[in-house]
């Protein structure tokens, strides 16, 4: 274990040992909280011995992931009993369909703008994030982006975007505000390893669009053929607690599309380990730009598919495309 993991989670130990002794202190004695003071001791004292990460069933690491999501954890996968890997599965079931059910709706269409999404996750959960809001004003907030970190605690980290945004959507600030306040609560209230890169957007019903790229992969402005990618603008969110965000205008023609995704596609791999790379997708982008949203997203995850040729998914995969379909009534 990185001695930078090993001091955020020696933190986090002590932050929890110092809340369970003042509720001691301050509440009638609790037999449950004395055995979590003792197990929080007992973790302290395996890192002091250097077996702290390790099973205490085979003696391997214990998967980082699962550490960081409850730093008292014993033993790894491998070793869980048939009880507990039950447990766990139960917990991960209900964590994937609270998941699933904090995505947009598929059938995306409001005030002249039509979207369509694929959200695969390589596991039980995904740490990408996916969403899509319409306001009264007429006008649609886009978000789409990657967690730092797999497994169970990216996809807390990502509800815990999914929650902020909506909030802050809600408060009606401009983008670049809400970009930075979404930073600096992200910062404050998440581990120093935490971060998340970030495409959020907003589309008006006369065209307008503004998007701000924290540190994510350049999305594909489709005009006609003509695919561009517009390249990121700030570092990604949660970085520093008092970061600036630049937004970029455009306007999009009936007919435009802009297309987001997550490095599981553009850094998705075949047999022989050759990327996808972001050129072979701005390409096949081009050659389906005609269709629907929804069968433009569908054909690229098919040729995804068909360039993996049954090597497996090393990463979550999310792709989104947003079109202009009308304009807006006098």
């Amino acid at each position: 274990m990185s001695t930078r993991l090993d001091h955020l989670l020696r933190e986090q130990l002590m932050e929890r040992r110092h809340r369970l002794d003042t509720t001691l202190k301050e509440a009638s004695e609790s037999s449950h909280l004395l055995n979590l003071l003792r197990d929080v001791d007992a973790a302290l004292a395996r890192m002091d011995q250097g077996t702290y990460g390790l099973c205490k069933g085979c003696h391997d690491a214990i998967e980082t992931d699962r550490l960081l999501a409850d730093p008292l954890v014993e033993f790894c996968l491998d070793c869980l009993t048939p009880p507990q890997q039950a447990a766990l599965q139960h917990d991960l079931d209900l964590a994937a369909r609270i998941q699933s059910g904090l995505l947009p709706k598929k059938d995306f269409e409001s005030n002249g703008w039509r979207a369509a999404y694929h959200y695969e996750a390589a596991g039980p959960v995904s740490g990408d994030y996916c969403d899509l809001v319409s306001t009264e004003d007429g006008s649609i907030y886009f978000m789409l982006g990657d967690v730092s970190g797999k497994g169970v605690s990216a996809s807390l980290l990502m509800t815990h975007l999914h929650a902020m945004f909506r909030i802050l959507i809600s408060l009606n600030l401009p983008l670049s505000q809400m970009m930075e306040r979404a930073s600096r609560v992200f910062c404050e209230s998440t581990l120093p390893t935490h971060f998340a890169t970030l495409v959020c957007g907003k589309a008006t019903k006369w065209g307008e669009m503004e998007i701000c790229n924290a540190g994510h992969l350049p999305p594909a402005l489709v005009k006609g053929r003509e695919v561009k990618g517009l390249e990121g603008t700030g570092l990604p969110v949660g970085i520093f607690c008092d970061e600036t965000f630049r937004v970029e205008k455009l306007h999009l023609e009936i007919g435009d599309t802009l297309v987001l995704y997550t490095d599981g596609i553009s850094e998705a791999e075949d047999s022989s380990g050759t990327l996808y790379g972001t050129e072979r997708l701005f390409q096949i982008i081009s050659e389906y730009s005609h269709l629907e949203p929804d069968h433009l997203i569908t054909d690229c995850i098919r040729t995804i598919r068909a360039f993996r040729n049954g090597a497996p998914a090393s990463d979550d995969l999310t792709l989104m495309a947003i079109r202009r379909v009308a304009g807006a009534e006098a």
